[in-house]
């Protein structure tokens, strides 16, 4: 299991990657996320995660990678939920979500389902050799 901070960290590094899909921060984007960190307790850290790579205007295939592997590492958690309400508000923020969206938020979902499973598997394997 990783540290809370780590957790909240890449939530904000989840949250870039929706931003960015279609290409550009939107205005509207920015404003629906101050709104929903505004209501999280660890909402600071998580917004300094997302402006940090806003500022070094990071690759979102190489980070949205990244973020499914500390999720993994994490195992389930209550606050994915967060994660996918705050997902889906600022998809819709800017006229609805577009392909690239509806995308980064469905193989979220999908892409960590598979790799708590792979890890099951790979622990039933071990231990039953």
């Amino acid at each position: 299991m990783i540290s809370r901070d780590r957790l909240y960290q890449t939530f904000g590094e989840l949250l870039y990657v929706i931003a960015m899909s279609d290409g550009v921060i939107q205005q509207q984007e920015s404003e629906v996320l101050e709104e929903i960190l505004k209501a999280h307790p660890k909402g600071k850290d998580i917004k300094w995660s997302f402006e940090y790579e806003s500022q070094n205007q990071s690759d979102i295939e190489t980070l949205y990678k990244k973020v499914i592997e500390v999720f993994s590492d994490n195992g389930p958690d209550y606050e994915y939920d967060f994660m996918i309400y705050a997902l889906t508000k600022i998809a819709e923020a800017s006229m609805g979500k577009d392909i690239k969206e509806n995308e980064v938020i469905s193989n979220f979902s999908k892409d960590l389902l598979e790799r708590f499973k792979s890890d099951i598997e790979k622990i039933k394997e071990k231990y039953n050799e």
